[in-house]
């Protein structure tokens, strides 16, 4: 006997809900500046118990050091993992307890084929931990990998995001309080946007009073800085930070470090701006330059407060 339609309807859609009960999830993991301790519990959770974890070479080196990531001697000897993923073949481990994890590696130029695999494996019943430095949604991975969902086809992969501490943030808290009122972050990176578009947002930024946070900054930082100073006064507290939160692991000039300047000296600390973990944070006229028996700190008071608003 023939079932209607409804009833067709009905258990096709019992046989994708049992089928989709045997997926695993993709988590887009946020490490934050990449040190275990910057890195929140979640995050290293969902790590330490996926299936797979894609992550670069520096971020695999940074989950090491407290065992998130199984040391290189964990690799087994003479067992490949199944899948070549983008090119790369993954490395199995062997965790303490005999469990064992694939470790892939992320690369420049391959993200859309490490999405694709994830996906794959996700439907496989596998957790895919992939991982992004700083915050996902704060020029992360987070938008790829829905993009990409969209674009292959992938609507019924689960996919979760586990937050992490962006560098505007981290940056923030080794300056002491700069972004306690209104702030915003842009990135210089030209690869999907003109400069004129980049242009545009510095200037409503700077028009608007918010404490701006520069990303990106090996990309035509100098550029960034003229047009601020065309919209801002010169004395506005600024500062370039390194590695914010890397402390002696940091890959850019002397490891983690802080200049506190002003936005009009800018330019004359080229030397100071190094690769991919610089940020640039530029006050207001609320932000000050503060100093304590230690060292300077620059605090932006929210809405220009006092003690006694308190």
């Amino acid at each position: 006997m023939s079932r209607t339609s409804d009833d067709g309807e009905t258990a096709s859609t019992a046989d994708a809900a049992s089928e989709r009960a045997d997926y695993g999830t993709l988590y887009v993991v946020g490490i934050g500046p990449g040190l275990p301790h910057d890195m929140t519990q979640r995050a290293g959770e969902v790590i330490r118990r996926a299936d797979t974890v894609i992550a670069s070479n520096l971020y695999q080196e940074f989950l090491r050091k407290d065992g998130t990531l199984p040391p290189e001697s964990a690799a087994v000897e003479g067992v490949a993992d199944d899948g070549e993923i983008a090119d790369e073949e993954g490395a199995v481990l062997e965790r303490p307890d005999g469990t064992r994890q694939t470790l892939v590696r992320s690369s420049m130029g391959k993200q859309v084929e490490l999405a694709r695999e994830a996906f794959e494996r996700v439907r496989a019943g596998e957790d895919v931990a992939h991982v992004s430095g700083g915050d996902p949604n704060v020029y992360g991975k987070s938008d790829l990998l829905f993009t990409m969902a969209d674009a292959e086809g992938a609507a019924d992969v689960p996919i979760e995001i586990v937050p992490g501490v962006t560098a505007a943030l981290s940056s923030a808290a080794n300056l002491g309080a700069p972004l306690s009122n209104d702030f915003c972050t842009i990135s210089l990176s030209d690869k999907w946007r003109g400069w004129d578009e980049i242009e545009e947002k510095l200037r409503a930024a700077a028009v608007s009073g918010f404490v701006v946070v520069l990303y990106n900054c090996w990309r035509d930082y100098e550029r960034a800085v003229a047009v601020l100073r065309e919209e801002r006064a010169d004395d506005a507290p600024a500062a370039i930070v390194n590695d914010a939160g890397r402390g002696a692991a940091g890959r850019n000039l002397d490891d983690e470090t802080e200049t506190i300047t002003t936005l009009g000296e800018l330019p004359e600390h080229s030397e100071e701006v190094g690769g991919m973990g610089s940020s640039i944070v530029v006050g207001t006229h609320e932000t000050d330059v503060w100093e304590n028996d230690y060292r300077e700190f620059l605090v932006t008071p929210r809405g220009g407060r006092d003690v006694e608003d308190f």
